[in-house]
């Protein structure tokens, strides 16, 4: 069953925002930063990082929730962030194979250029990502001890 976060994350992406904005917005309450804010520091990870198929979105929204919520002003805090970026991403790779665009769109083909398609009924039928982005919160709870 999907948490109340997971829903509102995937309800984002299918509003049109990209995989990252949708992880990251659905921990506005949490991070304590507006929508707007967030959706523009998410906005270029969007697509693997702006569209080009690397690192899946929805691993870079995790990284960044992660950050915001257990990192701290101290540059060392990285020490504390680093280990549990590192265990969201072993779980997301573990579930889907990879924590890269490509691989996880690889039945969906690819056009150049940084223009997003257009958000249809086809564009969302081919892809898993509404579904990616709620498994990428969830384990984000999981991960901040959050369920």
């Amino acid at each position: 069953m999907k948490s109340v976060r997971q829903e509102l994350g995937s309800g984002y992406f299918h509003q049109g925002y990209n995989c990252s904005q949708s992880v990251v917005m659905a921990f506005e309450d949490l991070i304590g930063s507006d929508r707007e804010t967030l959706a523009k520091l998410s906005v270029g990870l969007g697509g693997g990082v702006g569209r080009m198929r690397e690192v899946c979105g929805c691993v870079s929204g995790m990284a960044i929730v992660i950050g915001m919520l257990r990192g701290t002003d101290d540059p060392m805090s990285r020490n504390t962030v680093y280990p549990l970026v590192q265990k969201a991403c072993e779980r997301f790779k573990e579930e889907n194979g990879s924590i890269v665009c490509h691989d996880l769109l690889s039945q969906v083909p690819h056009t150049d250029g940084g223009t997003a398609q257009p958000r249809t009924q086809e564009y969302y039928r081919k892809r898993p990502c509404a579904e990616l982005v709620g498994m990428a919160i969830g384990i984000t709870e999981e991960i901040l001890c959050m369920n």
